[in-house]
């Protein structure tokens, strides 16, 4: 039962949390994990706005980054005691829950497990949803993590302020 786990892992800390199930649900069934990484259109663009001015092989620093991170994820399930291997796709011919799809079957994986931030309304109108892509297109179970709820932030405190309007000025007290 699952010994086969794909990973689809992309640095955020909602994929880190997918990978720290993941470990823990191979150690309870002697399983391994495959680390898939997808380099896409988006990731593409992104990477050209965050390096603006960069002149550089996009590619190559999208694949370098693409490796270092699979290569972080494997040391992180090597230090879980997990046999994991990783795969990174960077070819631009499909849509990351597609290609997450394809791998879970050419692999022949037995579960995908990923995390998601469980965006729910306007949010995930205009974020969309890539776990819930995942989810409709894969050809095996599918682990959804979900990340913890950000922490609402503090209310600021109330001060009271005074406004009168002497011949026209506004001051404030």
């Amino acid at each position: 039962m699952y010994q086969k786990i794909l990973v689809p892992v992309d640095g955020s800390g909602t994929s880190t949390r997918g990978l720290e199930e993941a470990i823990r649900l191979a150690r309870l069934t002697q399983g391994r994990l495959r680390l898939f990484h997808v380099i896409d259109e988006l990731s593409f663009a992104l990477d050209m706005d965050a390096y603006a001015g960069y002149s550089g092989d996009w590619l190559k620093t999208l694949r370098e980054n693409g490796t270092r991170l699979l290569q972080d994820a494997k040391a992180k399930a090597l230090a879980g005691g997990i046999d994991a291997e990783v795969v990174l796709h960077d070819s631009f011919n499909g849509k990351v829950a597609e290609l997450v799809a394809a791998e879970a079957s050419n692999w022949q994986a037995d579960l995908i497990v990923l995390g998601t931030h469980g965006r729910r309304g306007i949010g995930r109108m205009f974020l969309g949803s890539g776990a819930e892509s995942i989810l409709r297109t894969a050809p095996v179970p599918v682990l959804l993590v979900r990340s913890p709820e950000e922490a609402a932030p503090e209310e600021a405190p109330q001060v009271e302020a005074r406004v009168s309007i002497p011949s026209a000025a506004l001051s404030m007290e």
